[in-house]
């Protein structure tokens, strides 16, 4: 299959081409200011437009928020403004001459992995994003899971703290504690540079490290919750701070500490094969539907 994936962020806008979970052509652009619809929606119809949309090339954004659960209007919608109830999956189709299909962004890096990543040929698996924040995505059989309200999948909103603020409002989420704005704001305020980067390099230092025991304690349980909620066959790390060096082992370890016997045996974790890239796959994967696609050369799976 053909299909075009767009990857909104509040910071930039990819686009490209995808034939058979490989991108052939690709575009970037700085998001066009001030991040409304009305700036936003024009400037990925015309990306769209030329890698193909509307010449029988069909189209899937994937959109940071949370939806409802047909996709049509987000319920909240991170470093954008004015996309909160409005009906975000028409102005989409209008801008782009066709019928689009919307997703999560975090739900598409899913399924990019589970597509042609590090979650190929795999049927039951968990994403977990760490980036500015923690995202992630569940598929179940071989199919994203969406929940009854289309709100299902967020490990960053598990609860592993007390009294932190999270940035959707809620207290103690894995999120504030563990992603890396979270880092950098209690490194600031222990007198270190607020930058993760540097921060992972001097994790050996004693003043530095408690900082990464309170991040890894929070994520080992995150991962440790989702693995006894839904037995996935791997769970899979992606976002900046995965590509860190020995940063999934630390997690492993982290994790093992929270783990039953049974879990600690079979307990899979992997670094994402595709990067940025797997939401971008992921997205035009959703012209297919929600399903994994199945590997190319591989006989469709059964439901």
């Amino acid at each position: 299959m053909r299909a075009i994936g767009v990857d909104v962020g509040g910071h930039k806008i990819a686009a490209a081409l995808v034939g058979d979970g490989r991108i052939l052509r690709r575009i970037e652009e700085p998001t066009a200011p001030p991040l409304t619809p009305d700036a936003v929606a024009p400037q990925i119809g015309r990306m769209a437009a030329s890698l193909g949309a509307g010449e029988g090339i069909p189209v899937g954004v994937g959109f940071p928020g949370a939806f409802d659960a047909e996709r049509e209007r987000a319920h909240v919608v991170p470093n954008l403004s004015g996309w909160v109830g409005a009906p975000i999956r028409r102005i989409l189709s209008d801008a782009v001459g066709s019928p689009v299909e919307v997703e999560n962004d975090a739900n598409c890096y899913a399924l990019g992995e589970g597509w042609a990543g590090a979650a190929r040929g795999l049927n039951d698996y968990v994403v977990l994003t760490l980036g500015s924040g923690v995202g992630g995505g569940v598929v179940l059989g071989g199919r994203l899971l969406r929940g009854s309200r289309g709100m299902a999948g967020e490990p960053g909103h598990i609860v592993v703290g007390t009294n932190e603020p999270c940035g959707c409002g809620g207290m103690g989420h894995v999120e504030a504690i563990a992603g890396a704005n979270a880092i950098e704001r209690e490194a600031a305020l222990c007198g270190f540079p607020p930058d993760v980067k540097i921060l992972w390099r001097d994790r050996s230092n004693p003043l530095v490290s408690p900082i990464w025991d309170r991040a890894f304690e929070a994520l080992g349980k995150a991962v440790a919750t989702v693995v006894c909620l839904f037995d996935p066959e791997a769970v899979i790390i992606g976002g900046g701070m995965s590509r860190g060096e020995g940063f999934v082992d630390a997690l492993r370890e982290s994790a093992m500490r929270f783990l039953s016997g049974p879990y600690r045996d079979v307990l899979d974790l992997r670094t994402s094969a595709l990067g940025n890239d797997a939401a971008l796959i992921g997205a035009a994967s959703l012209t297919r539907g929600t399903d994994i696609p199945a590997p190319t050369g591989a006989p469709g799976r059964g439901r």
